[in-house]
């Protein structure tokens, strides 16, 4: 995707406060129903006093078949007729308000916006406060570039598909390749996006892509061709469990379906997934939309219909509320005319948006007179702001080795060789999906602040097709009393429609990482940013690279962030949200296979299902001091209460396998608290991040190896400790899917991994006090 560039002023700072600079913007005019419009502001459907479900219809009764019709599409047309402007659904805001969508640009009294890690690297602080924290701050630009007239309030973000092939260039989007994490991250950070009050929305966000949607282009494959046959217990255990999250914990406003199809159907036109399962079972209270011109692939590219108007109408019966590109405006009147669909499914396609838009004030005239109608250019890229996007990546970084080498000592370290194609980048920390940012501190930057810098860039870019430049970096290396390469891919390796070829570091990165470290006269740290993970074997197996970081893209102020973790300034507490595979992993595992489980050779996906050998394991995270747990509180037994009408009605098939089906289980009293003490037995300061896993009692064929059920994240001053309170919820932490999809709570020991201890709690079925 291109790159809009950055003006030359935030080049030479980390935190430029945008709205010094500027005194006003110029405000929007109302989208509809203006108070100035004697034709319009009495009619109905401008009348903010009556129930929106009111407004919508009497607005959608207004409307011929030709302006319905109009208003299907991302770029809306006007009606003038009523007073209500076009609009442009189309605006995106994955980690910080971007332009990547036509809804949103930048300039004049806008120059930019807080570009915040990409969300792999947030994921890994595995903070749900910060996510939520992430996203207020984000609507809050977003709706003062609205304001402004410079974007919409319609964000299509988050992007919430599982990264289970570590090959995939999107990866880097999402929140990581465990579905509670995911899903998790996606509440969290809808919640903070649409900061809703009742009913009404700062903005409106969207979870994508729905579902199984995890390959672009890869070995000759690509998204738009792509059927990925997926069984129900995959899909209900792992890839629509974010989704679910997104709709049921979130209350999200939107969700996207995908390009692929998902077991010979396309997901934009598979009622089964949208009308079934997102509006129906999880209650979706908003629209759906199609990815980009996804309508037209399921026609033109997968051949789903004989027609286009067949396709139109079987898309919008479907489910589908809003067509992302023109098929829809094109294809829906003759879909109309020759009885294929009824007006009535568009108006009811129209009820779901045109709800959104009455939910977001877009009907309530002046936007200046509405809730957040005061916020304008001095509230983009505060200083406060941008101190968010500084700690959120400050909380992502991972420490993956260190042999005792850091933190840096300014006082021993006074010379930094600074070497690598990314020691000095500035666009590649924003990852994809981004704006323009308020300004960047590159990591030589950041370093520079530390202490006196050689700066050698060793690669000329990250394909790092030669070695020419590898002799200064080594003279550099021997002239300095340590290290630091910062190394690892960007936009050009993995991207939208760029999945890797295999999991090495580019070019002869590698080559120049061994022969640096031999030449450097002090420690070697190697510094990575990466959206996936990167086989670095070999120097997690080298003495002479003493340390390993992970930056993943850390955003604007990702060089201050890395220089206050290599100097001590930060203790790094960050966790990977992905495993790291060796390279012969990928020779053994197609991406177009989405099985999860292993089966006849097949080593199976993520660490809930792999048990082979590995780089770094999903949670691995060092910190530069240590700490130890200890269980306050851990009850032992857990008896699971039955439906009492469920004999009564000879169901016994809840006790299939010995699991009970959860739906079959009075689940609110299935709960235990449990207490555990975090002590901190070294001499540093630092935060610490929980992780609890459940692995089900031994012989379920359908279970996972082990799973995350719930994460905190803590900070304990040294030498001190601090209670954490976690609740273990039966029928959401301890259950299973079977192979038909059917979720069920397996009797007998339970396995919970706490930290580094290990507690077994027993579950028992339990009929009205007879235990069964």
């Amino acid at each position: 995707m291109a790159k809009s560039v950055l003006f030359p002023l935030l080049f030479i700072t980390t935190t430029v406060f945008l709205g010094f600079f500027i005194s006003s913007a110029e405000s929007r005019p109302p989208f509809a129903c203006d108070p100035r419009n004697g034709l319009t502001r009495s009619l109905k459907f401008c009348r903010a006093n009556l129930p929106i479900h009111v407004r919508a219809r009497d607005l959608i009764g207004r409307l011929t078949l030709a302006e319905k019709i109009r208003l299907l599409v991302n770029n809306a047309a006007a009606v003038p007729r009523l007073g209500i402007q076009g609009y442009e659904w189309w605006s995106e805001a994955l980690h910080g308000v971007s332009n990547v969508g036509p809804g949103t640009k930048f300039g004049g009294a806008f120059p930019g916006a807080t570009s915040f890690p990409q969300v792999i690297t947030t994921a890994a602080s595995f903070n749900e406060s910060l996510w939520e924290q992430i996203g207020r701050v984000v609507s809050d630009e977003a709706r003062a570039m609205y304001n402004g007239g410079m974007a919409g309030l319609t964000y299509w973000s988050p992007n919430v598909n599982i990264f289970r092939d570590p090959r995939w260039g999107r990866g880097q989007e999402t929140p990581g390749e465990d579905p509670v994490l995911a899903g998790k991250y996606a509440a969290n950070y809808v919640r903070g996006l649409q900061s809703t009050t009742g009913i009404r929305l700062k903005v409106a966000a969207c979870c994508k892509h729905y579902t199984a949607y995890d390959l672009d282009n890869w070995n000759g494959v690509d998204r738009y061709h792509f059927n990925a046959r997926v069984s129900k217990q995959d899909l209900a255990d792992t890839y629509d469990v974010p989704f679910k999250s997104c709709v049921v914990e979130g209350k999200v406003a939107s969700v996207m379906c995908s390009y692929n199809q998902v077991n010979g159907k396309p997901t934009c036109a598979d009622p089964d997934l949208l009308k079934g399962t997102i509006r129906g079972q999880w209650g979706l209270s908003g629209y759906i939309v199609s990815d980009c011109d996804s309508v037209g692939v399921m026609y033109d590219t997968q051949h789903f219909t004989a027609t286009p108007e067949e396709s139109a109408a079987a898309a919008i019966k479907a489910g589908l509320d809003l067509d992302c590109g023109p098929f829809l405006a094109i294809h829906t009147d003759l879909a109309v005319r020759r009885g294929l669909l009824a007006e009535a499914d568009v108006d009811l396609a129209l009820a779901n948006t045109i709800t959104i838009q009455m939910r977001l004030g877009m009907f309530d005239g002046e936007p200046s007179a509405q809730p957040y109608g005061n916020l304008g250019p001095r509230d983009v890229c505060t200083p406060a702001h941008q101190q968010h996007a500084l700690e959120a990546a400050r909380q992502g970084i991972v420490l993956l080795k260190n042999s005792g080498s850091l933190p840096l000592s300014t006082a021993r370290h006074r010379t930094v060789a600074v070497i690598g194609p990314n020691s000095d980048v500035t666009v590649t920390m924003i990852g994809n999906y981004a704006g323009v940012a308020c300004g960047y501190t590159s990591p030589l930057q950041g370093i520079s602040r530390y202490a006196r810098t050689i700066h050698q860039a060793g690669c000329s870019d990250v394909a790092c097709g030669t070695n020419n430049l590898f002799g200064a970096a080594e003279v550099a290396a021997h002239e300095a009393d340590a290290t630091v390469l910062v190394m690892g891919l960007d936009q050009s390796i993995e991207a939208e429609f760029r999945d890797r070829v295999g999991l090495l570091l580019p070019g002869r990165q590698q080559e120049l990482v061994s022969r640096v470290a031999r030449a450097s006269r002090g420690p070697t740290v190697l510094v990575l940013m990466s959206g996936g993970p990167i086989d670095v074997s070999f120097a997690k197996n080298d003495p002479r690279v003493s340390a390993i970081i992970w930056a993943g893209y850390p955003g604007q102020a990702g060089g201050t962030a890395i220089a206050d973790v290599l100097f001590g300034t930060t203790n790094p507490g960050g966790k990977l949200p992905m495993t790291w595979y060796p390279q012969d992993y990928v020779a053994k595992v197609p991406m177009t296979n989405m099985g999860m489980r292993p089966s006849r050779g097949y080593p199976g996906r993520t660490y809930r299902f792999y048990k082979g050998p590995v780089v770094f394991p999903f949670g691995h995270g060092l910190s530069y001091t240590s700490f130890k747990h200890s269980l306050a509180l851990a009850p032992t037994d857990l008896s699971v209460l039955l439906d009492t009408n469920l004999f009564a009605t000879k169901n016994y098939s809840t006790l299939s396998s010995n699991a009970i089906r959860v739906k079959h289980a009075k689940c609110d009293s299935l709960s235990s608290l449990f207490h555990i003490d975090v002590e901190n037995t070294g001499n540093m300061d630092g935060t610490h991040t929980l992780l609890v896993f459940s692995t089900p009692p031994a012989g379920q064929k359908w279970s996972p190896n082990k799973q995350l059920i719930g994460f905190h994240r803590v900070h304990v001053v040294a030498g001190s400790k601090q209670r954490v309170k976690i609740n273990i919820h039966a029928c959401k932490h301890l259950s299973v899917v079977d192979e038909f999809g059917i979720r069920r709570i397996p009797m007998g020991s339970h396995s919970l991994h706490i930290g580094d201890l290990k507690h077994s709690i027993s579950l028992q079925a339990n009929l009205e006090g007879i235990k069964v």
